[in-house]
């Protein structure tokens, strides 16, 4: 499998013709709905042979086929980089590394929650199921969420509640602070928290607490470590989801001691994501290097083994007014793909920052910046976590769809996948 980026007058067709493969092959692996393209559009190519293009390198060639040039050659008997176009180049299996999968999804109806996860449970060990709220006494929202779990594990991946700070009013510093600091109402949500995973069949918890603030740090880290201790014994998963952080210098992020919670829970979520988002300027959600720093920065702090690194399933649309963000809306991948077709302007890509971009007016004139995540992109973060030797990948939301992701993963990993015992994995071709 290679990635191919659309040029201009491509077809379908003609890049089904360029690279003997089925179009059907093509529409199925990519999601197609229409045959119309855009240039810079990415394609996966569901075949082992690449031929060789004009203007074609061994460089470009090895970035889209995600293998090395030294393999290229040493499998092809390549004893310099002449390239002879039309040449027939063939593209070894990827020796595949062993991960876990984690992606939120939220409940909805039993048909669309039956498609979710019947989809995506090959690739996934954990599904965090989103949302239960912690409220001021200490209690817990209701969530409709039985059919849910039931599929899930029918499907053979473990569900995670999560548990979140969210009020009517978004995530709320004052209320961690109000859990954190009263011991009887601490002890409260660690108890309810117990009740719901062990009575609803949960093989575990996700504590998606955003906005700490720097004075309940402590307060937060002990209190993962307490629902640990409480949850560890019956073999239930204790995990958290942080914010993505490249120093201890950041102000609004000095309430995450990863030393404090990595030693805490058994996964860490970081959300690598967000850099840019609806109150600020356009740019990439979520730019390689920063990326690559928050891995490097938390690999100080806690075992490789515990991280997840989240990644998008989303980008952002900026709609502008004179230079200046007028509003934002978050955008599936798919979204982003369909609307530059609809539209009909290129795709344009930075491989500073590894992400896709776009601007298109619409229909009332407006002007529009689109940033979000592709193949291309997630290739690089999927490479990542491969080098960094992580515990695996996760994402931000299946809810948000990304047809081409679910192939492309099963290029990099093999996913471990939990059975029967929360604690008992086995990985699965």
């Amino acid at each position: 499998m290679f990635i191919y980026v659309v040029k201009m007058s491509d077809s379908v067709f003609s890049i089904a013709t360029k690279y003997q493969v089925s179009i059907d092959s093509i529409r199925i692996i990519n999601g197609l709905k229409t045959d119309r393209l855009v240039p810079g559009q990415n394609l996966l190519i569901p075949t082992n042979i690449y031929i060789v293009q004009p203007g074609d390198s061994l460089n470009s060639i090895s970035r889209m086929s995600l293998t090395s040039v030294d393999t290229i050659c040493r499998c092809n008997g390549l004893l310099s980089d002449i390239l002879i176009i039309g040449m027939r180049l063939c593209l070894p299996p990827r020796l595949k590394y062993i991960a876990e999968g984690f992606s939120y999804i939220t409940p909805s109806t039993p048909e669309t929650n039956q498609i979710n996860v019947q989809t995506n449970a090959p690739i996934n060990t954990f599904f965090g199921i989103f949302e239960y709220h912690v409220l001021e006494d200490g209690s817990l929202s209701t969530l409709d969420d039985q059919q849910l779990i039931r599929i899930v594990r029918e499907n053979n991946v473990a569900p995670l509640a999560v548990i979140t700070n969210l009020t009517p009013k978004g995530f709320s510093p004052e209320l961690t602070k109000r859990v954190l600091n009263d011991p009887e109402i601490r002890e409260k949500v660690i108890n309810n928290i117990y009740n719901l995973v062990k009575t609803k069949n949960y093989a575990g918890v996700n504590i998606d607490f955003e906005r700490v603030s720097e004075k309940e740090r402590d307060l937060f880290s002990g209190f993962l470590c307490s629902l640990s201790e409480r949850l560890r014994p019956e073999g239930y998963y204790t995990s958290v989801a942080v914010p993505a952080k490249t120093s201890d210098d950041i102000p609004w992020l000095k309430g995450y001691d990863y030393s404090g919670i990595g030693a805490a829970v058994d996964i860490v979520f970081i959300m690598a994501y967000d850099w840019h988002e609806p109150s600020s300027p356009p740019g990439p959600v979520a730019p390689i290097n920063e990326v690559r720093q928050t891995i490097e920065y938390a690999l100080c702090h806690m075992r490789g083994d515990k991280i997840i690194l989240g990644v998008p399933r989303y980008g952002y649309d900026w709609t502008m007014s004179n230079g200046m963000v007028n509003s934002a809306r978050a955008v599936s991948v798919e979204t982003a793909i369909e609307t530059a077709i609809k539209y009909q302007v290129p795709i344009h890509y930075s491989t500073d920052y590894e992400q896709p971009f776009y601007q298109y007016r619409d229909e009332s004139g407006k002007r529009h910046i689109v940033w979000f995540e592709d193949v291309q992109a997630r290739a690089q973060k999927l490479q990542l976590m491969v080098n960094y030797r992580l515990r695996g990948m996760g994402a931000w939301q299946l809810g948000l769809h990304f047809p081409q992701s679910g192939f492309l993963v099963r290029e990099f990993i093999i996913p471990i996948k939990i059975f029967n015992n929360p604690k008992s994995w086995f990985p699965v071709e």
